[in-house]
């Protein structure tokens, strides 16, 4: 019996996947359609006005086609609620994620050909309406507003830079847009990532960015691509599309969308910020250079800083993400790029944009140079030493006996063992949330051996101390965010003179207080 409820249920699943590929092809033929009819029409006469009658005739066709598509769509959705009533609790969100695009693939496997976006020789009175305001600009006119329409932009990442960027990219007609991420939506993205919203909180944020997209100009094709970048896909991705923006937030995505632009021949539109600073370059474009010319090796690990870690004020990556679309229109439009030779580098506290000349692209470069070394793409992440998928970094500065996990620190506490938690995050994260009984100084006082600081340390080891006679070392825990300042931490600890701070045993806690709240006390706030 359960087989037969089983099998029922995929019968419905397939026949509400059909349906809708069906409406979304009946759909686009129509666009197709009327977006032709219109071109002729412009081409014959342009200027004059159609006539009524077959306006009307073709809206009427609309509104034929349209009922079909709604009768086809109702039945899925009666068949959809049949299911859910059987039991199927976890089908309508799987449907609605087919429903945003058969088109996206995950970016691990080799991406499906697109096909080329179609060659126009006019616009439509219905694009006329919607693009009138650029259209009167002399540097765009018609001419660069065909140009849009048949361009594609691959957007890699859809967070904080990605989201108005391509809010942007779809308002002014772009013709394709793809959109790049591994990552779903999450409750700390809203506050900067403006495609998003609280619904689609758990959902893929390409898909969720797609959908959004749509309903602000439903006549893009969107490809939305749910997955990581890898050297595998890459290549062949990069190829399908007329240029590239860059809004991922890690050292191994930054160099492999940079060689997979150069191998490939296409420009790259850049973006980061951080804080309350951001920066905006375009690579491979008319002869300037490359990410790798400028900077040949990627910085250490634990020197990189990720909003997750650093914060970030949601409206700079908003205005980073803008300049971006800027970039990319002009571009797209044939006006060119002003950032092929100059990075843009905003400050926002101050409210003053700079612009640094760019060193030019170097014959000795790996990648783009007169005899590159680099003629396919490579492995990354062994390159950077990082993740590329990682939401936030972790690093492993200390051997394994160095650490505790946050289950044994709970025994500990619950044992009362005698010890000292030294909270080493900063003064502003520490006003969040902290645990009651920890020792707080910043690790940027411990990095320059601050003498007030120090003292304070050794007093409540000291005090710590006089609590037991029969213990030889004190174990100080150090703690942290998500457990990479606190290895700093415990290094530094480890080199101070012995005279004066006595036996002591430095640990850290592995995951810091984030991994403190996911596994131990759920009510401690993350952030």
């Amino acid at each position: 019996m359960a087989g037969t409820g089983q099998r029922l249920r995929e019968r419905l699943r397939a026949e509400i996947r059909r349906r809708e590929r069906e409406l979304r092809g009946l759909r686009e033929r129509l666009r197709a359609e009327l977006a032709r009819g219109d071109a002729e029409e412009e081409d014959g006469a342009r200027g004059l006005r159609d006539d009524p009658e077959e306006e009307e005739d073709r809206a009427r066709g609309l509104r034929d086609v349209l009922a079909q598509g709604d009768a086809e769509e109702e039945d899925g959705a009666r068949g959809l609620l049949d299911a859910l009533a059987r039991g199927d609790a976890g089908s309508a969100e799987e449907e609605e994620e087919d429903a945003d695009g058969d088109a996206g693939d995950g970016a691990g496997a080799p991406p499906a050909e697109l096909p080329p976006l179609p060659r126009r020789s006019a616009l439509s009175r219905a694009e006329i309406a919607r693009y009138s305001r650029q259209l009167l600009l002399p540097q765009l006119g018609v001419r660069g507003q065909l140009r849009l329409a048949r361009s594609s932009v691959l957007v890699v990442g859809c967070g904080g830079l990605g989201c108005p960027l391509a809010q942007y990219l779809a308002a002014a007609g772009i013709g394709r847009l793809g959109l790049l991420d591994h990552d779903v939506v999450d409750t700390s993205n809203l506050q900067r990532q403006v495609l998003h919203g609280e619904a689609q909180r758990g959902r893929p944020k390409a898909r969720s960015a797609a959908a959004a997209l749509r309903r602000l100009n439903s006549a893009v094709h969107y490809v939305p691509h749910c997955g990581a970048l890898t050297p595998r896909s890459a290549l062949r991705l990069v190829r399908q599309y007329d240029i590239v923006a860059d809004c991922s937030d890690n050292a191994p995505t930054r160099y492999l969308v940079n060689d997979a632009c150069v191998l490939a021949g296409k420009p790259l539109v850049s973006g980061s910020a951080l804080r309350l600073e951001g920066q905006l370059a375009v690579y491979n474009h008319r002869g300037g250079p490359c990410y790798r010319c400028l900077f040949p090796e990627p910085p250490p690990p634990d020197t990189v800083t990720s909003c997750a870690d650093g914060g970030v004020l949601g409206v700079v990556p908003g205005i980073i993400g803008c300049i971006q679309a800027l970039e990319v229109l002009k571009i797209a439009s044939g006006m060119g790029s002003s950032f092929s030779q100059f990075m843009l580098v905003f400050d926002a506290l101050e409210g003053r944009f700079r612009n640094i000349k760019l060193r030019p692209k170097r014959p000795d470069c790996a990648v783009c140079g007169d005899n590159p070394s680099i003629t396919c793409l490579q492995d990354y992440e062994a390159f950077c030493g990082s993740s590329a998928t990682d939401k936030c970094r972790t690093l492993h500065l200390l051997p394994s006996e160095d650490r505790i996990s946050v289950e044994q620190y709970r025994e500990l506490l619950e044992q009362q063992v005698p010890h000292v938690l030294l909270d080493v995050r900063p003064q502003v994260e520490v006003e969040i949330c902290r645990l009651d009984h920890a020792v707080h100084i910043p690790l940027s006082k411990l990095q320059e051996k601050d003498g007030e600081h120090l003292e304070y340390l050794e007093k409540r080891i000291r005090e710590e101390n006089q609590r037991t006679n029969d213990q030889t070392s004190l174990p100080v825990y150090v703690v942290c965010k998500l457990g990479n300042d606190s290895q700093k931490a415990v290094k530094i600890l480890q080199e101070l003179p012995a005279k004066e701070f006595g036996s002591v045993l430095v640990k850290d806690i592995k995951g810091g207080l984030m991994a403190w709240a996911t596994k131990i006390d759920p009510t401690f706030p993350q952030y």
